[in-house]
């Protein structure tokens, strides 16, 4: 029984290890050039690309399916309305990019990977380097997320929009689907949310009868 138990723990360990590979390390100095202007771009902006209505509606839906991977509610909603944000403004499915994280991290801000990549969505610290950013922390969830946004928009550009290309090239392989696939199965089975329009109704609702907040 005890072996058992080991058995179950070394298991369970290996499991939760984050999944990126040395994503990105190699590229070609034009694509490197690319990702480089638009970071640099990214992050020195403060736009705060979110429609408070909309994002409301998405938190009402999204925010209980998170609670199994975040118990702090409060770290809940402000990683959602990051993703939201940064979704936005790279016009990228917010829930797209849950998938993404769930799969490279299951929401561990702290995540580390054997090739080095970091935080919720392993972004490679290299990048830091690239755009002359050293001090960043990619620790912290906000700036991760915009890293790690600003280079899956690149990719979906680069491919047009097909999304299951951009994500092995954001896993560092564009060899291997069974990436994409697992992106595809947690979008499909936690993500998605088809839900969205009653949300959207009863929010619309409250808001009508001069309500703060709907339970």
């Amino acid at each position: 029984m005890r072996l058992l138990a080991v058995l179950g723990l070394l298991l369970a360990l290996i499991g939760a290890q984050p999944v990126t590979r040395a994503a990105n390390a190699e590229l070609s100095e034009d694509e490197r050039r690319a990702i480089r202007a638009e970071l640099a771009v990214v992050l020195s902006s403060n736009d705060d690309t979110r429609d408070r209505f909309d994002l409301e509606v998405w938190l009402t839906t999204v925010e209980p399916r998170l609670a199994r991977f975040l118990r702090n509610e409060e770290a809940r909603l402000e990683l959602l309305a990051t993703v939201w944000e940064e979704a936005a403004r790279h016009d990228i499915d917010p829930e797209l990019a849950m998938a993404v994280m769930e799969v490279e991290s299951s929401f561990n801000r702290f995540a580390l990977s054997t090739a080095g990549a970091q935080g919720l969505m392993q972004v490679m610290p290299f990048w830091k380097h690239e755009i002359g950013r050293p001090e960043d922390n990619l620790m912290d969830p906000r700036t991760n997320i915009r890293y790690g946004m600003t280079i899956l928009a690149h990719y979906l550009q680069r491919e047009s929009g097909d999304t299951v290309r951009a994500l092995t090239r954001y896993h560092g392989n564009i060899r291997d689907f069974s990436y994409p696939d697992r992106v595809y199965r947690a979008w499909n089975a936690r993500w998605r949310t088809s839900g969205a329009a009653e949300a959207r109704a009863l929010l619309a609702s409250c808001y009508s009868a001069g309500l703060d907040h709907c339970d």
